[in-house]
């Protein structure tokens, strides 16, 4: 998808329609799913490619029968997720850094980075 933050709920949109068709799909997987691949896809536009319009973010979705796998990847230099903190702590719950990978990390089955840190991959188990 193109580095633009307005391409951002189209293409959530479209992935989700995509992941789910053809599946009985329950309101709280199209949640999280949506929700998870919001931020993933806000964090790669804004941070990771600097909503730079000559880059782009690469979303892949694997379906399987009772897992979603969504990996996000985008041109920027990657970071650490170690090194970022956790919003809910007092002394951090007025940055403006944070909450999305947070949010990510509560709603996905599993996350993993890649070595780089500019792709993000996550699995939402069908419960």
């Amino acid at each position: 998808m193109p580095s633009e933050v307005a391409c951002i709920e189209q293409t959530v949109s479209l992935v989700t329609r995509h992941c789910l068709s053809g599946a009985a799909a329950n309101d709280n997987l199209r949640f999280r799913l949506q929700v998870a691949l919001a931020e993933a896809l806000a964090n790669a536009v804004v941070c990771g490619n600097h909503e730079d319009p000559a880059k782009s973010v690469q979303v892949e979705a694997e379906l399987c029968t009772d897992h979603i796998i969504v990996q996000v990847t985008d041109e920027g230099r990657g970071f650490d997720p170690e090194q970022v903190p956790e919003p809910v702590h007092p002394e951090h719950i007025a940055e403006p850094c944070g909450r999305g990978l947070f949010l990510i990390r509560k709603l996905v089955d599993d996350v993993h980075f890649n070595e780089q840190g500019n792709s993000i991959c996550m699995t939402l188990r069908r419960r």
